[in-house]
């Protein structure tokens, strides 16, 4: 009897003993177990009585649930239970408690990745604990993530993308109030009471982002959930689904969540005057200080846009009419920078998708003003919205408007610059949207005293000798647009494209350069073809791959490719350079330009070659600027190196233009706190940290120089205020001849 009571009373030790041997102690259980239901049904009636026992019971359960799986199969769903019905009248102990023990239930395998999640995801919005939303978006994320580690869990994942699709569907219907864009009261409460102020949305937006950044997800299902938020009433769940597709972190999250991460500077200094002051604490209170200056001072990476996500568009041109729809709409009722948002968002996807959205050409001519807040950014769109498929008529009114408002001699030289750049970004898409008359007028700017106007002139005018020399006058088309019109050339009409390629550009250099290394080491050659495609290959989706075999081909006959790589004369093509003496005639850096290659027929070319390709165009491009020069040498290096760092970034060099491409060369001005660092950071190379180097330079054992040397050479105005010049300035004569007799006492001795 004393040992069950014991038993019973110390929870822990009856866990203990439970896990050691669970038939023995099953009665104890049963007991326990009988315990919790009458506690259970007190609880739900009154959650503050008895909370503390509630909560010892539970944890006790969820801790011995897999040793009785049959007595405790209704527990989980008495846990989930009282959390979402009960979840406003308990205590953030007891919630804080269920969530736990939730989870662990989880990790023992009691219940599935799913109920768990269905318990989590409503807590999301509801929780007011900053603590608790942290812990559950981590367990969320983390249960996810460990179960598509060793291969893809499509069932979990249907399931998590049908949840979150459904937490954004709700409150679809509301209509959006002002810049805040909370919903009307007509909208309704939800299923737990609650009015649908986005929350839910948002917390659905917020972690389907987090799934697609850990790479976790990355088909078109958690772009089709953030598409489905960017039309969301409320305005802050647009704006994290418009920046997902923008490629910037700028909207906020949950800035209690990353409290940890930010710590707060007055509570630092706080609890450093509260606490005993030591050493150690000055240090570390010194390094958490320099740590939160640089978290403060560090800027978002906008730089680049989520592309991959932009192609995975489902329907992406009843997605860009579904924003300009929106934009178009409720144009009062957003902020402008939200207006800026969604332009952004628009432009790129037309532009990616090469899409015409016409009414939006009409829309953003009023926002084309030098005075206009953001403008650089509202250009940017507006150069991005422009593609070859754009009808020229559209885009002639807003280029006419470019002109009236940036061009003109009532304006700075900066804002006539960034006209001019704009106006050749649009004509760089879509170069027949350009008139005569306006062209000859703008290019006549180059003649301006400013270096950018200068410069944005010249750039139009480049621009239309390479791809329309017809519309300049004769004596400034230039040499190579001039030879081109009197050999017949002449530009594409909108809407006709051109011919088939039958030749790659570069290629003969490639030919040339494998020619030399087969002639040099045929062998070594052999080994690195195969070898070229590691690191390059695309893992299959497909499912029993490896027991597809190889079909063999006849050895014989007339249809049979020729696709080998010999050495010898007869299997090279006719078009082929010779290898040895001869193949040092022709210099890489100019090669024939009527020459075409024909390896690309008798060899399968890697992405190693396309690699080699690129390096070769950028060599023989550099060589020809130092041995012809010329302008034209100049911007085809330009143009692959460009090509060249887009590819290293993973985005076309045309897709997108940023600020600084309208904006163009600026005068120097301030720098930001980033830029004077780092110039102060520059400053200090090669210099010792502390002190000067007078004393340890000049001295046989090197040394700092003393506090008495460092007084002589101070001026007299710095010391006029010391202690020790007023007390010799204010002695008494008995004082001083004290001090004299003292001085004469110490000579003496010295001699």
């Amino acid at each position: 009897m004393a040992r069950g009571i014991l038993l019973t009373a110390n929870l822990p030790q009856l866990q203990n003993l439970i896990k050691r041997d669970p038939a023995a102690y099953k009665e104890e259980f049963l007991q326990q177990w009988n315990h919790y239901n009458s506690i259970r049904q007190i609880f739900q009636i009154n959650p503050d009585e008895q909370a503390q026992h509630f909560r010892e019971l539970v944890t006790f359960i969820s801790q011995v649930a897999q040793c009785y799986p049959k007595e405790t199969a209704e527990f989980p769903t008495h846990l989930s239970t009282l959390l979402l019905e009960n979840y406003g009248t308990l205590v953030p102990d007891t919630r804080k408690t269920l969530v736990q023990n939730l989870v662990m239930l989880r990790n023992k395998d009691v219940i599935t990745s799913i109920d768990l999640l269905k318990s989590l995801f409503p807590l999301l919005p509801r929780t007011t604990s900053s603590t608790l939303r942290a812990f559950i978006r981590k367990t969320i994320l983390s249960d996810i993530r460990t179960a598509n580690i060793k291969s893809k869990n499509h069932k979990l994942n249907r399931a998590v993308q049908a949840m979150l699709f459904n937490m954004v569907e709700r409150g679809m219907e509301g209509e959006v109030q002002g810049d805040k864009g909370k919903l009307r009261a007509t909208s309704g409460p939800t299923s737990d009471g609650t009015a649908n102020n986005g929350e839910e949305a948002m917390w659905a937006v917020i972690l389907t982002k987090e799934l697609w950044r850990k790479r976790i997800w990355t088909d078109a299902k958690p772009v089709s959930i953030v598409a489905l938020g960017c039309f969301h009433p409320v305005m802050k769940v647009q704006s994290a689904g418009m920046h997902f597709f923008l490629g910037s972190d700028e909207d906020k999250v949950d800035s209690d969540d990353e409290g940890d991460d930010r710590p707060d500077v007055r509570s630092l200094h706080h609890v450093h005057e509260i606490n005993k002051t030591t050493r150690s604490a000055t240090k570390k209170l010194r390094k958490q200080l320099t740590s939160a200056k640089k978290k403060h001072f560090k800027k978002p990476d906008i730089s680049a846009a989520n592309f991959p996500a932009l192609q995975l568009l489902h329907d992406p041109q009843t997605f860009a009419e579904k924003l300009y729809d929106l934009l178009n709409r409720y144009d009062k009722r957003f902020s402008l920078e939200h207006k800026i948002i969604m332009m952004q968002l628009l432009s790129r996807v037309m532009g990616a998708h090469k899409l015409c959205v016409l009414g939006f050409y009409t829309y953003i001519i009023k926002y084309l003003a030098y005075h206009q807040l953001r403008v650089p950014s509202i250009l940017v769109a507006l150069a991005q919205s422009v593609h070859d498929l754009t009808p020229p008529d559209v885009v002639t009114p807003v280029i006419h408007k470019l002109a009236r408002e940036f061009v003109h001699p009532g304006v700075g030289s900066e804002v006539i610059a960034a006209g001019i750049n704009a106006i050749r970004e649009v004509c760089r898409r879509q170069p027949w949207s350009m008139e005569e008359d306006l062209l000859e007028d703008l290019i006549e700017y180059r003649k301006s005293r400013d270096k950018a106007v200068t410069a944005a002139a010249r750039g139009l005018l480049q621009l239309y000798r390479d791809v329309n020399p017809g519309m300049l006058k004769r004596r400034e088309r230039g040499k190579d647009a001039a030879m081109g019109i009197a050999k017949g050339t002449q530009p594409l009409q909108f809407g006709h494209s051109a011919d088939a390629a039958v030749d790659i550009d570069g290629l003969a250099l490639l030919e040339d350069h494998l020619q030399q290394q087969r002639a040099g080491d045929g062998d070594k050659m052999e080994e690195d073809e195969e070898a070229a495609w590691e690191g390059w290959d695309v893992e299959s989706d497909s499912e029993g791959s490896d027991s597809e075999e190889w079909m063999d081909v006849d050895q014989g006959g007339e249809d049979n490719l020729n696709i080998s790589d010999s050495e010898d004369e007869a299997d090279k093509p006719s078009g082929s350079k010779p290898t040895g003496a001869d193949a040092d005639a022709t210099p890489a850096a100019a090669p024939d330009p009527d020459r075409i290659s024909t390896l690309a027929t008798t060899k399968i070319l890697t992405p190693a070659d396309f690699a080699l390709l690129n390096n070769l165009r950028l060599e023989a491009a550099q060589k020809a600027v130092e041995t012809v020069g010329g302008s034209k040498h100049k911007r085809k290096l330009a143009t692959l190196e460009a090509n060249k760092k887009a590819m290293l970034t993973g985005q076309s060099a045309d897709s997108f233009i940023t600020e600084n491409d309208i904006l163009g060369p600026r005068k120097k001005i301030k720098q930001d706190y980033a830029a004077r660092v780092a110039s102060i950071e520059e400053g200090r190379e090669g210099r010792d940290k502390f002190g000067s180097a007078k004393g340890k330079k000049n001295k046989e054992a090197p040394s700092s120089s003393t506090n008495r040397e460092k007084k002589r050479n101070k001026p007299m105005m710095m010391i006029i205020g010391s202690k020790a010049v007023k007390s010799k300035k204010n002695a008494s004569l008995h004082d001083k001849q004290r001090r004299l007799r003292k001085h004469i006492d110490k000579a003496k001795k010295s001699h």
